[in-house]
């Protein structure tokens, strides 16, 4: 039986994900932040679940050993944990932009330096980066997320050349939108770190945050990257990334073939 931890399991994608590959016979590990979200998942028949803070090296360095103890083996790491944080680039403090650096990319190069350790001593293994369609494009008031998910992109296209030649692979999902909390998350982070009433954009702002329960174009539900991340872990050697989304097929598509001046007025419409 294959053998899997994610990370981020609270609500979303993670949840949704460790749910269809526990009843698809994948041994799942799903972590959580917060301790009364690891409850939940025991309640529901998660035995494996266990608390994990990716930006605590510590935590990461104990659900590693824990699972190698358990299972003597990781087949698969699913770097998924991360948030949005709206603001533009003139309203966005450094420092919040350092915490979303912190979760989105810092957290994930770590669990993917300590898990390489494991899967460099047993041979193989298949590390899946969450990106989005937001580390192929840019979208407007997006800055700190759309630069977390592009550095992923770079991170991992470089471990991937490194990997070359080893049976351990290094997968990039860029996903678009997906029903989940992400959104109102997104807006608490704004709410909270953003001067929204002395921005000259606080009228953009405040429409973003009354469209928050609107139904985005191309919305997939959350099972539609579990499908994917299960393709993954029965494929003997997946493909560097996936798309997932009608949405990331058409920006992804429009980044190759226009000119950058005519896709950004086309992200301009969309943001």
């Amino acid at each position: 039986m294959q053998t899997i931890v994610i990370t981020g399991c609270s609500t979303g994608i993670g949840y949704a994900t460790a749910h269809y590959l526990k009843a698809h016979g994948i041994c799942v590990y799903p972590t959580a932040r917060a301790e009364e979200d690891v409850e939940r998942l025991k309640r529901e028949g998660f035995v494996h679940a266990m608390r994990l803070d990716v930006t605590d090296p510590h935590s990461i360095a104990e659900v590693i050993a824990t699972v190698r103890t358990q299972e003597g083996k990781i087949d698969v790491w699913f770097n998924n944990a991360g948030f949005g944080q709206p603001a533009t680039i003139e309203d966005l403090p450094t420092a919040i932009l350092k915490e979303q650096f912190e979760t989105n990319l810092f957290g994930l190069h770590e669990a993917t330096r300590q898990v390489l350790v494991v899967m460099r001593e047993q041979g193989y293994g298949k590390i899946i980066q969450h990106s989005s369609v937001l580390g192929l494009i840019a979208l407007f008031g997006r800055g700190a997320y759309n630069a977390s998910k592009y550095a992923i992109e770079g991170l991992t296209d470089t471990l991937r050349l490194e990997l070359a030649g080893s049976a351990i692979y290094p997968v990039l999902l860029n996903t678009g939108p997906i029903t989940s909390h992400f959104r109102q998350t997104a807006v608490g982070k704004l709410q909270e770190n953003i001067a929204i009433e002395q921005s000259r954009f606080a009228q953009r702002y405040q429409d973003s945050i009354e469209g928050t329960g609107k139904r985005v174009p191309f919305n997939e539900e959350a099972e539609a990257v579990a499908q994917v991340v299960y393709r993954i872990i029965q494929t003997p050697k997946p493909k560097p990334r996936y798309y997932i989304t009608k949405a990331t097929y058409l920006l992804g598509y429009l980044k190759r073939i226009v000119s950058t001046t005519l896709l950004d007025k086309v992200l301009l419409k969309i943001g």
